[in-house]
């Protein structure tokens, strides 16, 4: 098993080290245009935050894998984890706010103490749709975790599952070895409450995130080759395939500059870029809060520390109306949800 950024004490793990490279080398000499120069060639600068429809809280960083294109830069050395005062501040929020849509994430959101609290206090207030982000393997790591199924049942849980291959050996190879067959049997047990089933309302989606220095291919020729390899080879069933692209930062980035793909993949990503996907960047309608409880635009800009363009800063602070309408911070890693189909946390974007 790998170690965390931080915990290797690596360049990398500061995010303004992160910020530089893609801020410098073939951005400063020219070679390719900045992200902001490229939504400017269409009009589309600055970018603005539309009405906001869902919240994405990050309960804390700890987690039981270690996987090797972790934006998060998740692993069971991370100790940040939400505290449940700044919960209920963020449930004070969700009671106020018009989203409709609450994704939990983490790290593994489950290993916070605090989680099964945080969930059955969120699913009273009404979300229409309630998504916990789990990597599988948590379900089956420890006999606490094995009546995550039925627990995710009892408060109709939206269950979006990583999932980077169907075969064990591209699956072990990005998110450690044993992780396929355990990501199986805790499919199984989803199964077997009921989710995933073709006309069952216990909703289970899986993540797609290439193994390599490259583009997902066509989001919808994937969800049915997985289908019917997990059909096949287990009589696994699931809803939706969401392929999301790798950003270029954290252990990603890191994974790029020692295979010395960095500039081939950011080049990869430019002659990509898609106008259209655009305007329908999860950042648009999307609010992401720390662990503690800090705002950004994203997930992504969270672990780059970019905070958003606001007076209001902090879940303490909250004021949608300032929110609305906010410029949208960028940065070139922003290339990564804009090449061919768009990427987001629900998938391709057109």
């Amino acid at each position: 098993m790998i170690k965390s950024l931080h915990k290797r004490e690596s360049d990398l793990a500061n995010s303004k080290r992160q910020l530089e490279i893609l801020s410098n080398g073939i951005f400063q000499k020219g070679a390719l245009p900045t992200f902001k120069e490229k939504i400017s060639e269409t009009n589309q600068f600055p970018l603005k935050a539309k009405k906001l429809e869902i919240l994405q809280i990050n309960v804390g960083y700890m987690c039981n894998q270690v996987c090797t294109h972790c934006h998060v830069d998740a692993g069971p050395d991370r100790k940040e984890i939400m505290t449940r005062s700044t919960m209920q501040q963020c449930l004070d929020i969700i009671k106020t706010t018009g989203a409709h849509t609450l994704d939990l994430t983490g790290g593994a959101p489950e290993m916070n103490p605090d989680f099964r609290w945080f969930v059955e206090e969120a699913s009273k207030v009404g979300i229409k749709d309630f998504i916990v982000r789990s990597n599988l393997t948590i379900i089956t790591a420890n006999k606490k975790y094995h009546d995550l199924p039925e627990f995710f049942k009892k408060h109709n849980v939206h269950v979006v599952s990583s999932m980077p291959h169907w075969t064990r050996g591209k699956t072990d190879k990005q998110r450690g070895n044993g992780v396929f067959d355990a990501s199986i049997k805790a499919l199984k047990m989803l199964n077997d409450v009921g989710y995933g089933k073709p006309e069952s309302s216990l909703r289970l989606d899986l993540v797609y995130n290439p193994s390599g220095a490259f583009l997902p291919s066509n989001q919808k020729s994937m969800e049915k080759d997985f289908k019917k390899a997990l059909l096949e080879e287990f009589n696994i069933h699931f809803h939706n395939l969401f392929a999301i692209t790798n950003l270029p930062i954290s252990r990603f980035l890191d994974y790029l500059i020692a295979s010395e793909n960095y500039e081939d993949y950011m080049y990869a990503l430019v002659d990509a870029f898609n106008p259209t996907a655009v305007s329908n960047v999860m950042c648009t309608n999307t609010l992401s809060i720390s662990w503690d409880g800090f705002l950004y635009d994203c997930d992504f800009n969270q672990m780059l520390e970019l905070p958003v363009n606001s007076k209001a800063k902090h879940v303490s602070e909250f004021n949608e109306t300032l929110l609305n309408g906010r410029d949208i911070v960028i940065s070139q890693h922003c290339y990564g949800c804009t090449a061919g189909a768009g990427s987001s946390c629900q998938g391709s974007v057109i």
